[in-house]
């Protein structure tokens, strides 16, 4: 079956963020979170079979991003403010709990609930991107993930990166994107709907400060504790951005979780090998405990 895709713009924690929902409204409630330099149109191959499935699907573009309100300042983007975004989703739905997947930064906030509301999250899925202390330890002692993240320092840069971003046309994005997946995963018109949510007043700034809240702050990329709800980590190994190691490194964070490495896909696993993908998450979703 297919559901309409119903567009919303939810209040949640002071600021308003643009949801797409679709399934069951009596379905349990699946919130879907993007990273960089997405926004909820990342997990056009998810949400229609999660809904399928049964699954109250929200997929909302977060704060900073596309149609989603994007708070002046560093500050308005640290790590559990957008938790809390999140769990004001719930509150909106009327819910007590969902499940909550992630990808990318989408993958840290997922962490950070996991850690901090146990009793409000049930499980989560995460799509490439380590527990945030086993990232800010690769940062200060592994020099291969040092280069690989040369974009997090520049980004640290006032005004700069937005200046050039536009310059160039958002070659940075496109690159980001077609330059490190497969080839055939990004369309033309896929490209296109990216360029327009970049292009969005205040998008660019907002995006990045997610970057610039993390990291003025090393200490606070740390900040999120053992994880004792289940887990599954998805991970590319292809990944041009993030060491395969430390996802089996993020193992030790948790008691209840599980690896899944997918050997051919890169960062955008999801959107390159979409079956195998939704597969995982649907079998991870119904598992008992």
């Amino acid at each position: 079956m297919t559901y309409e895709l119903d567009h919303q713009d939810v209040r949640t924690n002071g600021i308003t963020l643009h949801v797409v929902q679709c399934g069951p409204a009596t379905g349990q409630l699946v919130i879907l979170l993007h990273g960089f330099p997405e926004f909820w149109y990342g997990w056009r191959h998810q949400i229609q079979a999660l809904a399928a499935a049964g699954y109250r699907v929200l997929a909302p573009d977060q704060r900073g991003y596309n149609r989603s309100d994007k708070p002046r300042g560093a500050a308005a983007y640290r790590l559990e403010i957008l938790g809390a975004d999140v769990l004001g989703l719930l509150e909106a739905a009327g819910r007590e709990t969902a499940i909550v997947i992630g990808h990318d930064w989408g993958a840290a906030v997922a962490w950070w609930l996991a850690a901090n509301a146990p009793e409000r999250i049930l499980r989560v899925a995460i799509l490439n991107v380590p527990h945030p202390a086993v990232l800010g330890h690769a940062l200060r002692r592994m020099p291969r993930q040092l280069v690989k993240s040369w974009y997090i320092f520049f980004f640290q840069l006032p005004w700069l990166p937005e200046k050039l971003f536009r310059r160039h046309q958002y070659r940075f994005g496109r690159r980001a994107l077609r330059g490190t997946s497969r080839p055939g995963t990004f369309t033309t018109e896929d490209l296109h709907r990216y360029v327009a949510a970049w292009s969005r007043p205040g998008a660019l700034t907002g995006m990045i400060n997610w970057y610039r809240a993390a990291f003025r702050k090393p200490g606070r990329i740390g900040r999120v504790g053992r994880i004792r709800i289940p887990v599954h980590i998805l991970w590319g190994r292809r990944d041009a951005f993030l060491e395969p190691v430390l996802a089996e490194r993020s193992l030790e964070w948790w008691g209840n979780g599980q690896l899944t490495y997918f050997e051919q896909a890169t960062h955008w696993l999801h959107q390159e090998e979409p079956a195998a993908v939704n597969k995982l998450l649907l079998a991870f979703l119904a598992a008992e405990g």
